[in-house]
């Protein structure tokens, strides 16, 4: 038998004859596996050491030369213990890297092997596994001040090519500091990895970038991800499936990973791409070949197919259990129990959404998998794992079937109360803050559903201010705070019903309005705080969000010194910030009803409606007394929703239909909303009440409540603005309605104007010329002089009315992009299908281009810092983003109210040119006697609804010259058409606009 000492010489003696040929060495090491251990690493260390001590130094050079040869041989050795081999070849490294290479002497090899020490010790299984990536970082900082881009760059970028994984891995310090270095080392890489260069070295750094983007926790998670999508779409140019198979499988893993996050896009899409990632790298990773990955494929399948929009449910839900089941048959509780117990937990979520078969069974095997994975997922090793099975088994024994209801709800609570009792806002930090708002939420859920309400009422309070601090602590941008809004929409409208059991009316409101329009209503207060505030609080103000915005951009960009504590000190300024300005004005988690309530005016009266799971609540407000609330039946809230769908459907496709049945649907909507009750109930708290302004919630903002009939069981066809002479207004809520009082805007003498940019509305510039009249001054853009670029030339923050004679548009799929239609916009060529999001059609044979027109995303840009009011005379102006779960309601008008004005008058659907034409001519006729908008447009569409033909023949004379002056400007096709609408109008007799379709669709937000 070959001894310990024997086989080293064998070996070094190879090696260096060979010039570490593998195809010699690795022959020899197979035959001596046994002797691959920790006495061979010890033996090589003391024997170079001895050695290379007393060597000339010729000598040791070339003996330091085969050990760094062997030492990568033995590196890379595929058989043997793993572990065993990685460690002789530390010892290998560090021998010579101590002892002959030195910085100075042999810069260039003192590099390499610090490079290799650094990949070994990124690899190493044994010792702390934390300590062994610091020791990396170390190798790969050192090689890196002899590898500089100027002297050696390639070999510059493959180190920050290996500093950035060690980064990514990396234990200790903080995670997100680390994350940003290893993108930082990556994208530096980049600048020399080329894609024509070196095309397999980019497509490798490309693919840690996209993996490092993944794990970013700073900046904005969303473009994080579609950053991470743009670099594995990247890698998978060179790794294709023929050239690359693994290389192009691992790839297509984390792509799918990626796209089941998306934020961006749509989510059924972003999922099916997912799954077909999942299920192309499965092409390559199959069982027999790569077991491992095949099985972590496996349970990413699973979860996509669990959370699959498209496809039958019933099937999905089975496909997603065979993936789980497919992965725990290679992952298994003794040789990958970690992953084992993820994959039962994701079995149990499977089985608890699971349709066929026994559904009690169903549960019974969810609390099984739940529990099996709790028995390796502890909370000591994986506190976070932990507590997410807790909550899962909770859920479990929650809506389990078999047993005693009463003891597997006790089951339930426990399993919530366990979680709970060992996690605190502060014990999870940033990476991973949802775990116990969810947990909170479902205990209280839990205690709502068995009518404990108090205990309910308790839990949903810690659960809302875990909530809120935590969106104060989102440091990436709007886009994160709304779908954080979005999220946790569910827990405030559990919270409002939990209040309205314990007849804690005021706080229902409250709660109801602290979901509402929070990023909007924080943007505003920013924009006038110093109209708000006094100068000294502006000042404090200030100084807090500068302060913040610092540490933010420290925490950020990893630059704080003690990012921990510099967080908590973030929060206690927050803190002290909004104490401050809650002192003057109490909005978001500070908004007090009372302070409010008392800024109303005596003859005001506010409905704010809010919709619940199971009825419609309406909040009926007055400047004294308590709240009233109106509550429906079940079947009154399912019927709403019938209603809407069924409103909409006919909005979108049979417009005729539509507009013909307005006026029964709209007593259809009376009946369902018991407007004859609540009305009831406002004259019974006061007889005084005549100005109305009505806070709709979710979808009720796409509808003209001002035009809902009353008193349905008499002739009289009176509708509820005709019961309010001072008024009927809307407002997105409660806090913006404050918010907006504090704007003085007493001015009202110049006017700008865009008119007709796309010159096609036949009677648009009759309307703006008749409007101009009214005021001192104007600046009138028209027809082609009405692009982006003037608008942006014409010092807009100095007139008080802003008004908009043009097409308009909303994104119902990108509320963003939603847009008023300018001159340049119209585009003749093709467009490029990858140009989508720029391109609008608006109509059949029609393009827009949307970076020539005023977007929503332009709108929040803009400073109206006098302006009273903003007219958007086009259609559709005036809808809102209701699809999104959450009570951010995006759109135009909240687009003009942040940009200064005090009120927008819009429209709620494509209304008709000739009758929008002269509303508005009166609207702004009454604007010059009465100081309200509200009232101004209420009785321009009273005056209109009542209009007689033979008074709508008088105006026609009136403005005889004007309408054929605009008419003889028309091609003769559209001059005919015009005319044609003009007859058809006569001929509706006695009131030709008498129709609601006529007159109610413009409403005015704000006051």
């Amino acid at each position: 038998m070959v001894s310990y000492g024997q086989f080293l010489r064998e070996i070094l003696r190879a090696t260096a004859e060979s010039n570490g040929d593998a195809e010699v060495i690795y022959p020899l090491l197979a035959a001596n596996t046994d002797k691959l251990n920790d006495i061979f690493a010890k033996l090589l260390r003391h024997w170079a050491t001895n050695t290379l001590v007393k060597a000339e130094a010729d000598t040791a050079t070339s003996i330091a030369r085969v050990i760094g040869n062997f030492s990568n041989l033995i590196q890379q050795f595929p058989l043997g213990n793993k572990a065993n081999n990685i460690e002789i070849a530390i010892a290998g490294y560090e021998i010579i890297a101590l002892t002959v290479y030195t910085r100075s002497n042999f810069p260039q090899k003192w590099a390499a092997t610090h490079n290799n020490l650094g990949g070994a010790y990124s690899q190493r299984i044994l010792g702390n596994k934390a300590k062994n990536l610091e020791r990396a970082v170390t190798a790969y900082s050192a090689t890196l001040e002899v590898y500089t881009r100027s002297a050696f760059p390639q070999e510059w970028a493959m180190t920050q090519n290996n500093l950035a994984i060690a980064y990514s891995n990396r234990i200790l310090g903080e995670r997100a500091k680390n994350i940003e270095l290893a993108v930082a080392a990556l994208c530096v890489a980049l600048e020399v990895y080329t894609h024509t260069a070196f095309p397999q070295e980019w497509a490798m750094t490309q693919y840690h970038l996209g993996n490092v983007y993944l794990e970013k926790i700073l900046g904005d998670r969303t473009d994080n991800l579609e950053r991470a999508i743009i670099a594995f779409t990247a890698a998978l140019e060179v790794y294709t499936h023929t050239a690359f198979p693994q290389q192009w499988a691992m790839t297509q893993n984390n792509l799918g990973i990626v796209y089941f996050s998306r934020m961006l896009g749509n989510k059924a899409e972003n999922i099916e791409q997912a799954i077909a990632a999942y299920s192309a790298a499965l092409k390559v990773y199959t069982r027999s070949a790569f077991p491992n990955k095949w099985a972590m494929t496996q349970n990413n399948l699973g979860n996509a197919y669990l959370y699959r929009i498209l496809g039958e449910r019933t099937e999905n839900v089975e496909q997603a259990i065979a993936a789980f089941s497919a992965a725990l048959s290679v992952y298994t509780s003794s040789v990958f129990p970690y992953d084992w117990a993820k994959a039962q937990n994701n079995l149990g979520n499977a089985y608890k959404e699971r349709i066929l078969n026994n559904k009690a069974e169903n549960i019974e095997r969810a609390i099984a998998a739940y529990t099996a994975a709790l028995e390796v997922c502890t909370y000591s090793d994986f506190p976070h794992d932990w507590v997410t099975m807790q909550n899962n088994l909770g859920n479990a024994y929650r809506n389990r079937i078999l047993g005693e209801r009463a003891e597997n709800i006790e089951l339930a609570i426990a399993a919530y109360s366990t979680a709970l009792e060992v996690i605190t806002r502060s014990a999870f930090p940033q990476n991973n803050p949802e775990t116990p708002p969810e947990t909170l939420f479902n205990l209280g859920s839990l205690y709502q559903e068995n009518k404990q309400f108090d205990s309910a009422y308790n839990t949903f309070v810690v659960a809302i201010e875990t909530v809120e601090a935590l969106r104060g602590e989102i440091i990436s941008g709007e886009e994160s705070k709304r779908k954080q809004a979005e999220e946790w929409n569910q827990l405030y409208r559990r919270m409002v019903e939990v209040c309205c059991q314990l007849n804690k009316t005021t706080e229902a409101i409250e709660y109801a309005e602290r979901s509402k329009t929070r990023n909007l209503v924080e943007q505003i207060l920013e924009r006038d705080a110093k109209t708000i505030f006094s100068a000294d609080v502006v000042t404090q103000l200030e100084t807090y969000r500068d302060e913040i915005a610092v540490g933010q951009y420290q925490i950020q960009n990893a630059k704080a010194e003690n990012p921990q504590d510099l967080a908590k000190h973030l929060q206690e300024l927050r803190r002290q910030r909004n104490e401050l300005q809650n002192r003057y004005l109490p909005v978001a988690y500070g908004f007090d009803f009372n302070s409010f309530q008392a800024t109303l005016n005596e003859n005001t009266v506010v409905i704010e409606w809010y919709i619940l799971s199971d009825k419609i609540l309406a909040f009926i407000v007055t400047k004294t007394g308590e709240v009233t609330v109106w509550q429906s039946q079940p079947e009154d809230r399912e019927a709403l929703y019938i209603w809407k769908n069924q409103y909409l459907e006919n909005y979108s496709n049979q417009k005729d239909q539509w507009r013909n049945s307005l006026e029964s649907e709209l007593k259809q909507l009376a009946a369902i909303l018991h407007i004859d009750e609540i009305i009831a109930i406002i004259n019974q708290l006061s007889k005084h009440c005549n100005q109305l302004i009505l806070i709709p919630h979710q979808f009720l903002h796409l509808f003209p409540l001002h035009a809902l009939p009353v008193n349905q069981n008499s002739e009289n066809s009176s509708c509820l603005l005709d019961l309010f002479a001072g008024g009927v207004s809307y407002a997105p809520s409660c806090q913006l309605l404050q918010q907006v009082q504090q704007r003085k805007r007493p001015n009202f003498q110049s006017l700008f104007a865009i008119q007709n940019p796309t010159e096609d509305l036949n009677y648009t510039d009759l309307e703006v010329q008749v409007i101009q009249r009214y005021f001192n001054t104007s600046n009138i853009l028209k027809k082609t002089a009405a692009t982006l670029t003037a608008i942006n030339n014409s010092d807009l923050n100095t007139y008080h009315c802003a008004h908009f004679s043009c097409h308009g548009y909303f994104n119902f799929i990108n509320p963003s992009q939603s847009a008023l239609i300018l001159a340049n916009a119209p585009v003749a060529e093709t467009v490029p299908q990858t140009n989508t999001e720029r391109y609008l059609n608006l109509r059949a044979g029609e393009t827009h281009d949307l970076d020539k027109c005023l977007t929503l995303d332009k709108i929040f840009s803009l400073k109206l810092e006098k302006c009273r009011l903003v007219t958007l005379s086009a259609c559709e102006t005036g809808l809102i983003d209701f699809q999104n779960t959450s009570d951010e309601y995006i759109g135009l008008p909240s687009g003009f109210l942040l940009a200064g004005s005090k009120a927008v008058v819009s429209s709620l659907w494509t209304v008709s040119d000739l009758s929008t034409a002269f509303l508005m001519i009166k609207f702004y006729e009454t604007l010059q006697t009465i100081n309200s908008v509200s009232l101004a447009l209420n009785q321009a569409q009273q005056w209109l609804r009542n209009l007689t033909t033979e008074e709508f023949e008088a105006l026609l004379v009136k403005y005889h010259p004007q309408i054929e002056e605009i008419f003889a400007q028309l091609p003769q096709g559209k001059r005919r058409f015009a005319r044609a609408i003009l007859d058809n109008t006569r001929k509706r007799k006695p009131n030709p606009f008498a129709a609601p379709f006529y007159w109610a669709g413009f409403t005015a937000t704000g006051l």
